[in-house]
């Protein structure tokens, strides 16, 4: 049986594994993270989060809980509010108890922490074709924005309640946005999709985006035609949130033609447009749920049961293997 840290354990080796920077750049930025508190003054040192020595993603962690606690059915969804935590309660004390729920959405530290992992943005730009200097410069400047953003939020509000009723808590983000987007990665490459128009269709053999497009937010076209070449494509689906809007000019010099993204804001897409670009969303619930479903899948193989909420759309590859 499992316990809550093997569970994060889990989820952080599969999360690596699936890193667009790949495990060497993540030791990298690791060992770069025990450079700046080796380096820290004494008064800095004590506000340090010890988490960043060991895990690169500051969106994802237990909020709750003893780990070495034993595990035997979570409650996971895309969104864990208040509502949430009660369902978990109400579960146990109806002979179902929760022994962990697992959010993917950002919640306490990892909410306010969010904007801690898109640097990670910065070596995938690099490797595309853009200059590091221009990756570094337009990622700093949005991660400032998205720090700023989240700041004023009431981060632990759920935290609390989950403390209260004494439910456990852990948080996947990044760990399963690395997992979609090496998955949908793979797979448009397996199925070399010509056109736009075929990347769409591509996109809708996965059967989280197929349920996506059955409750009406499915793969979209939001630049581009459908007769327009997908030629070299990216995707947008892992780094915190979206990047900065003067990302699309650079990477359109670069040779990229096509992203592909959960959720793109309108200035963004316009911007993508401006320079000729595709954009093809994929939908956000539909692949944050691809995202946790391949974490959820190794779970359930690990004797965990798993009962879902919160607009999670489950789909169990490890049944259809059987």
């Amino acid at each position: 049986m499992l316990t809550i840290q093997q569970i994060f354990e889990l989820g952080l080796k599969m999360a690596v594994t699936a890193d667009p920077r790949g495990e060497r750049g993540v030791k990298k930025y690791l060992a770069r993270a025990k450079d700046e508190y080796d380096n820290m003054k004494p008064e800095d040192k004590k506000f340090f989060d010890s988490e960043n020595l060991k895990n690169p993603y500051s969106d994802s962690r237990v909020h709750l809980g003893d780990l070495k606690k034993p595990v035997k059915r979570v409650l996971a969804g895309i969104d864990i509010g208040s509502a949430e935590i009660l369902l978990a309660s109400q579960l146990g004390e109806r002979g179902k108890p929760i022994d962990l729920v697992i959010a993917h959405h950002p919640i306490g530290k990892s909410l306010a922490d969010l904007h801690g992992v898109m640097d990670m943005a910065v070596e995938v730009y690099e490797n595309f074709g853009v200059p590091v200097h221009v990756a570094e410069k337009l990622m700093e400047e949005r991660i400032k924005e998205v720090g700023r953003g989240v700041h004023p939020s009431n981060h632990f509000q759920i935290i609390d309640i989950a403390r209260l009723l004494k439910v456990d808590l852990m948080n996947t983000h990044t760990f399963a946005d690395n997992l979609v987007s090496k998955f949908v990665s793979d797979f448009i490459i397996k199925q070399k999709p010509e056109t736009i128009g075929d990347l769409i269709k591509t996109l809708t053999k996965i059967p989280e985006y197929a349920e996506g497009r059955h409750r009406g937010a499915g793969p979209k076209i939001f630049a581009g035609s459908p007769k327009h070449r997908v030629g070299k494509f990216m995707m947008e689906m892992t780094g915190g949130t979206n990047p900065s809007n003067e990302v699309y000019q650079e990477l359109s010099r670069a040779g990229v033609s096509t992203v592909v993204g959960m959720h793109m804001k309108d200035e963004a897409t316009k911007k993508a447009n401006e320079f000729h670009m595709n954009v093809v969303i994929a939908g956000h619930i539909s692949s944050d749920s691809l995202g946790m479903n391949l974490f959820l899948d190794e779970l359930e193989k690990r004797g965990v049961e798993v009962i879902t909420c919160g607009g999670l759309i489950r789909v169990n590859r490890r049944k259809k293997r059987k």
